[in-house]
């Protein structure tokens, strides 16, 4: 008997983008002609419906099988497809073409809070979402205990759900899906929402679900570390296709190598999704840097230049940056001070700036938000791109024409040298 639990074939998915077009007849002629013929009227309204739009093909012809109890991981840019596939795995949308075969039952975690009413407590939601899941009463109520220890919620068990904060729905919702025995388990970006700690918590659960119960988990991150620590194969999509599904290791340095080949200094950012944006009061427009490749040395001062534009009256802005390694490990983050902001409706190209970044040799890429106020007075984010501006640090050379050697598992920063001071009484002890 085949050990293969999913089995995904030419699978694809096609969008239609832009406005519908008109055709100016009257609703008694559109009755008529559907009654006359309704075959022809469902074809035309077809065409009708589409006509005028571009064709985005979110997946195309992807096919991969996943056997029972592998890890496997999804990784990708923004953009390539990596949650429209989860959610035809999940079967909250239907695939244009292809099929896929899944065998057992499915838990899905792709968005903070999924299945839960926002009106009813903790308690009643674990009860809504097992159900939900296709579990028991006497199945959720074996498994209550240890899912509200693991969610850490306990103190709020009993208030309703739309007090929560984003951590808190997570740690329910990745609690009650993980706990509630489904033989596959799909999880998206959404932990990202967790702290450090409670992530780590997440992982190992994963873990111990896959290793010990044989379990399917399938996994979707940016951060690449988790990624190889978690997984033992990997799909890497690039623009709706798969080009390389095998070892983990492998498919992380295919992924990095498309990033590093790619040496646009221009980075439109109009067609990526914003999972993590704001408000949208500003919103980005672009990125780009202001010279010929997207190569620094190390010690160099890092900029580029991003384009905004204000839906709303502003009237203060505030920047930030963290920079990832090619890895998706986040080597650390800056703000901005408060700027003048923007009218509605202007447009500006703002200069953004890190001085003396000291970043190893090596390939980073870096989110990017637009906000107001900071980590003391409380931020609100406008926009977040968190995969935009690939860039690459070099070796620095130095005055006499030696250039600096650096192994990265020395880490991501370059400190600067270390300070030597004699002790007080001048013998050393």
């Amino acid at each position: 008997m085949s050990d293969t639990i999913i089995t995904i074939e030419n699978l694809s998915k096609l969008y239609y983008l832009g406005n519908n077009v008109r055709d100016g007849r009257g609703f008694r002629h559109i009755i008529e002609d559907a009654v006359r013929n309704p075959v022809q009227w469902l074809k035309d309204k077809s065409r009708s419906v589409n006509a005028g739009k571009e064709e985005f093909w979110a997946l195309k012809e992807v096919s991969f099988d996943i056997k029972q109890g592998e890890v496997v991981g999804i990784i990708g840019r923004n953009g390539a497809g990596k949650s429209t596939l989860l959610k035809i795995l999940s079967r909250i949308t239907e695939p244009t073409t292809g099929r896929i075969s899944i065998k057992g039952r499915v838990a899905s975690l792709l968005e903070v809070g999924t299945g839960f009413h926002a009106e009813l407590t903790g308690r009643e939601n674990i009860f809504l979402n097992g159900a939900i899941l296709g579990m028991s009463k006497a199945e959720i109520k074996r498994k209550f205990d240890e899912i509200v220890a693991f969610s850490e919620i306990e103190k709020f068990l009993d208030t309703p759900v739309k007090h929560y904060s984003s951590g808190m729905y997570v740690r329910l919702a990745f609690a009650v899906a993980a706990h509630l025995e489904p033989e596959i388990l799909i999880v998206d970006e959404v932990l990202a929402v967790g702290d450090a700690a409670f992530q780590k918590k997440c992982l190992g659960k994963m873990q111990e679900v896959a290793r010990s119960e044989g379990r399917t988990v399938i996994f979707v991150s940016h951060n690449i570390a988790a990624v190889l620590q978690l997984t033992s194969r990997a799909a890497v999509l690039d623009k709706g296709r798969v080009c390389f599904y095998g070892p983990t290791e492998e498919a992380v340095e295919q992924y990095t190598k498309a990033i590093d080949s790619d040496s646009t200094v221009f980075f439109p950012v109009d067609k990526l999704p914003r999972k993590y944006g704001g408000n949208q009061d500003v919103h980005f427009l672009s990125f780009r840097f202001n010279r010929e490749a997207p190569i620094f040395s190390s010690g160099e001062n890092f900029n580029f230049l991003a384009k905004i534009r204000a839906v709303e009256d502003v009237p203060q802005l505030r920047f930030s940056v963290t920079i990832f390694t090619a890895e998706g490990v986040p080597v650390g983050s800056c703000s901005s001070a408060a700027r003048p902001g923007l009218a509605r409706g202007k447009e500006t190209e703002v200069e953004v700036s890190i001085p003396n970044s000291r970043l190893a040799p090596g390939h980073y890429h870096c989110g990017v938000s637009v906000g107001k106020g900071d980590h003391r007075t409380g931020q609100v984010d406008f926009d977040v791109m968190l995969d935009t501006l690939a860039f690459e640090v070099r070796p620095e050379e130095g005055a006499d024409g030696t250039v600096s050697t650096w192994h990265r598992n020395w880490g991501s920063i370059v400190f600067p040298d270390l300070i030597q001071k004699s002790s007080k009484n001048g013998d050393g002890n």
